[in-house]
């Protein structure tokens, strides 16, 4: 870890608010170590665990929710670093917090949050992450007061950055708000513009890597997917759709051909037995590792390395690439898209869009303690809605649907 420390310099080590060693008697921790054990003790974290990841949390207790979505990420992004020769408490600690921002409900939730805030700047839940870790997690303040966050290192907070940019016009993901640009604009000092660090791309492959193959293991556990009973034509209409609108039939076709030859494939369906549960762990481990291979192989044929900050780039190959799209398309055809989660995802937006609305119309008494400071400086109404959106974007799921039943009337 000594050498790896070395690559990274004091403007990597920087953060806004200076920090002595907390004691001369405690075990010596690394900067980008005292990072990642601010995460894992953030609140925003802990809530994780009841926010969701594909279906609600409450539904089932096998199920992945965000908090474990965001651990078996980091493992995956921790295990790829160490490969190579990233810092791993870099990458681990933007993978543990790349879904920090999401709110109730997942995806579902963002875009009704980010059509109720088009007037304040939008939403978007990895702008969110970047608000919660340099504003309204509360760890740390500036001389004068403010919240700075938990005050994360410039490496750690720009590996947490998967969409290193503004809001624009023809780009649906973004990075940042406009009222956080004084954070972001320090953590990106010196950083080519719109060029994200190898650290995040680390993250952002993990994540990819992650819920491409968990997902479609949590769809089978709950016999919506059966691997060996594929409807390909419905699901590559699927993969064009939401993930891939080029892809042709051929390159899909010889995807799934590829994945069917790992030796780990089913042979036959799921049928909930504990060595059928060991062989769909088996093939999870099989994939994770098939692109992480693939990955870290093709990274090194370009370059030898060191894989630090912006000198170098990580290199997925087309086929990886795609293979990963077809696991996402067979969990997005068949859970995603099954006629019960349709309409469960309808409630939840009508939910959460009455409760904004709500909330609009009775704050600041209803707002949580720590949200009442910045209804107090919120200069007008967009600056009050972006208050309104931050309070329901903390809430988890259950807590979106308590505070519903006791505010909407």
């Amino acid at each position: 870890m000594a050498d790896v420390e070395a690559l990274y310099d004091e403007h990597a080590r920087e953060r806004v608010v200076p920090e002595p060693p907390k004691r001369v008697d405690a075990p010596e921790r690394k900067p980008f170590e005292r990072d990642r054990a601010r995460l894992v003790h953030a609140a925003s974290f802990r809530r994780l665990a009841a926010k969701t990841q594909v279906v609600g949390p409450q539904s089932d207790d096998f199920v992945r929710n965000r908090l474990t979505h965001s651990l078996e990420v980091a493992q995956i992004a921790r295990d790829l670093s160490r490969a190579l020769g990233t810092h791993p408490d870099i990458a681990e600690t933007a993978a543990l917090a790349h879904d920090l921002g999401h709110p109730p409900f997942g995806h579902n939730g963002e875009r009704v949050l980010a059509e109720l805030a088009s007037e304040c700047g939008g939403f978007e839940g990895n702008a969110q992450t970047l608000r919660l870790l340099t504003r309204l997690e509360a760890k740390t303040a500036d001389s004068a007061g403010r919240s700075v966050g938990l005050n994360l290192t410039r490496a750690t907070l720009d590996a947490c950055t998967k969409y290193p940019w503004p809001r624009a016009v023809d780009a649906a993901k973004f990075g940042v708000y406009d009222d956080d640009r004084p954070a972001f604009d320090w953590m990106r000092a010196g950083a080519p513009a719109g060029r994200r660090c190898v650290e995040a791309q680390v993250m952002d492959l993990a994540d990819d890597v992650a819920y491409s193959v968990h997902d479609v293991e949590d769809g089978t556990v709950a016999e919506r997917v059966d691997l060996t009973g594929l409807d390909a034509p419905a699901v590559w209409a699927t993969v064009r759709a939401w993930y891939a609108p080029d892809a042709t039939d051929a390159a899909l076709d010889e995807a799934l051909a590829r994945l069917r030859s790992v030796g780990s494939w089913p042979r036959s369906a799921y049928d909930g037995s504990r060595g059928s549960l060991a062989a769909l762990k088996n093939l999870t481990s099989d994939l994770i590792g098939r692109f992480c291979g693939a990955v870290q192989q093709a990274t090194f044929a370009v370059a030898d390395g060191p894989f630090t900050r912006y000198a170098a780039d990580l290199v997925v190959p087309a086929d990886t690439w795609t293979e990963i799209t077809v696991l996402k398309g067979i969990a997005a055809h068949y859970v995603m898209q099954a006629d019960d989660r349709v309409a469960a995802m309808a409630r939840q937006r009508e939910l959460l869009a009455e409760l904004v609305e709500t909330l609009v119309e009775q704050a600041p008494h209803q707002l949580d303690e720590m949200f009442l400071p910045d209804w107090k400086d919120a200069v007008d109404d967009a600056a009050r809605t972006r208050v309104v959106i931050d309070q329901v974007a903390s809430l988890t799921d259950a807590s979106a649907v308590t505070w519903h039943d006791r505010l909407v009337r």
